[in-house]
């Protein structure tokens, strides 16, 4: 009997060919450049953001509640993750991905989830993921690229995972995993710990980030939410 993780795989790696344009011929080269950790530390809480690029909502969110997560050592005892979806759907026509706010949005969430799989590394890809956000909400947000700028990071390896197709895969997996929460997203941003659905609790994340910690030494943002 095949494993759940073979199952799970079988699922994505079909999701991503129906993604693939019809010329293209699915091969396991298609997949390699595509990475899905299954081994997580017991001790770490994961807190997962389902959210959209230009929703005012989310940013709002990103940019004055999430960063939260930083303060007090919050991030020491969690796994954040950042998934660029939200209401973005697949046209069944010609496969392309249409997203609620638009052509810009649907490359943003491609730039920002390139960021993500290239550095795999929540400081970096947070800081560029905030400062896009930004400038969502100060109405600027086709500067994109002055985030790379002002703080000091390369978009060159950004720019080739956005060109040669890497990020289309990528936002193939975020649009199956939110596609399948369970319970269904019913708006953005849609925060998850532990995979609990918070509800309109989400700006509370820290709490309940705490509550799931089963370590022995808590941080500070724990300490001060007892």
């Amino acid at each position: 009997m095949a494993s759940t993780k073979q199952v799970f795989s079988f699922i994505v790696a079909s999701f991503l060919v129906f993604l693939l344009p019809p010329s293209h011929a699915a091969s396991h080269s298609d997949f390699e450049d595509i990475k899905i950790s299954s081994s997580i530390d017991s001790q770490m809480v994961n807190l997962s953001v389902y959210y959209e690029a230009l929703s005012p909502s989310c940013a709002t969110f990103i940019i004055q509640n999430l960063t939260g997560v930083f303060d007090d050592d919050l991030i020491t005892i969690t796994n954040l993750r950042m998934v660029p979806w939200g209401n973005a759907h697949v046209n069944e026509t010609d496969n392309t991905i249409i997203c609620q706010n638009g052509r810009d949005e649907c490359f943003l969430h491609k730039i920002q989830a390139c960021a993500i799989n290239v550095w795999n590394d929540v400081d970096k890809y947070y800081a560029l993921i905030h400062c896009m956000e930004f400038l969502v909400i100060d109405g600027t947000h086709s500067d994109w690229q002055s985030c790379f700028n002002s703080l000091g990071l390369s978009e060159e390896p950004i720019l080739e995972c956005y060109n040669n197709g890497t990020g289309a895969k990528l936002q193939a997996l975020y649009g199956y995993e939110t596609a399948h929460l369970d319970p269904p997203h019913v708006f953005m941003p849609w925060v998850v710990v532990n995979n609990k659905s918070l509800g309109k609790d989400y700006g509370d994340f820290t709490t309940y980030i705490c509550s799931a910690y089963e370590g022995k030494v808590k941080p500070n943002a724990c300490k001060s939410s007892t």
